[in-house]
């Protein structure tokens, strides 16, 4: 083998390993920060296990039958019952927070925005939610509805047009 000929493959081989370690280094730069899909809201905060989310401000909790006759015939809602409950009555709120609006995700779980736009998820109280029979009647084939175990969940309801988690 002449000089020039061992020169020429030196340098191919040199060449070669430069491409292939800039290919190798093309995947690890590529998941490298990045950002996400919505760089300005945060990451869902899940701070269910020590706290519950209630329809009741501590204002007007002593009054938790407030509205309720004596006669009245009442339902008690607690699981996905009680969370499609509480869904429904803040869905449509102006405010931020625990007592603002509430969206549905697609994971079936109900969750409301702070005002630093953090989601947080919606845990019923653990008693349930004393509801009129007539307004608990849309809720009757969910689980948690009269302490029943068996029923739907959240999970196979479309949800609204809610910010991205």
């Amino acid at each position: 083998m002449n000089i020039t000929s061992y020169l020429k493959s030196k340098i191919a081989t040199r060449l070669l390993a430069v491409l292939l370690s800039a290919l190798l280094t093309v995947p690890l730069l590529a998941s490298c920060g990045g950002g996400s899909r919505n760089a300005n809201v945060p990451p869902p905060v899940d701070d269910t296990a020590g706290r519950t989310v209630s329809d009741r401000t501590p204002a007007n909790q002593p009054q938790a039958k407030k509205g309720l006759g004596t006669g009245q015939k009442v339902a008690l809602l607690a699981g996905a019952a009680a969370l499609y409950y509480l869904y429904n009555q803040h869905k449509n709120a102006q405010s931020e927070g625990a007592q603002g609006k509430y969206y549905l995700s697609k994971n079936g779980r109900v969750y409301y925005r702070d005002a630093q736009h953090r989601a947080h998820w919606v845990t019923p109280p653990p008693e349930g939610i004393q509801v009129p029979e007539s307004q608990a009647q849309q809720y009757r084939d969910f689980q948690g509805y009269n302490g029943r175990s068996t029923g739907r969940d959240l999970s196979d309801i479309a949800p609204s047009s809610a910010p991205a988690l």
